[in-house]
């Protein structure tokens, strides 16, 4: 009890949460016509600054760019990034 949650975890979280949301939006539009999309370099920033949980939960829960390659790729850059980051602070302590 009493113990603080670090950083690090909260961000990823928040930015997952954020990015899950980004893609329902994009999902959202891209059933309207003529109405305006997330750019596709947006959702990748979003998945590199943090956020790789959220676009793949965004990915199935919506049933969004699941035909791209890039998505998938970019998503395991970048929980393989935040790995390696959150290892390296961790054995640095």
């Amino acid at each position: 009890a009493g113990r603080k949650l670090p950083l690090y975890p909260c961000l990823l979280f928040c930015r997952s949460v954020v990015t899950f949301l980004f893609y329902g939006y994009d999902k959202h539009q891209s059933e309207k016509d003529g109405a305006w999309r997330v750019p596709e370099a947006v959702l990748h920033l979003l998945s590199l600054a943090g956020g790789f949980v959220g676009a793949f939960l965004g990915r199935r829960f919506y049933r969004h760019k699941t035909q791209k390659i890039a998505f998938i790729i970019v998503i395991v850059l970048s929980a393989l990034l935040h790995i390696a980051l959150s290892l390296y602070f961790w054995l640095a302590r």
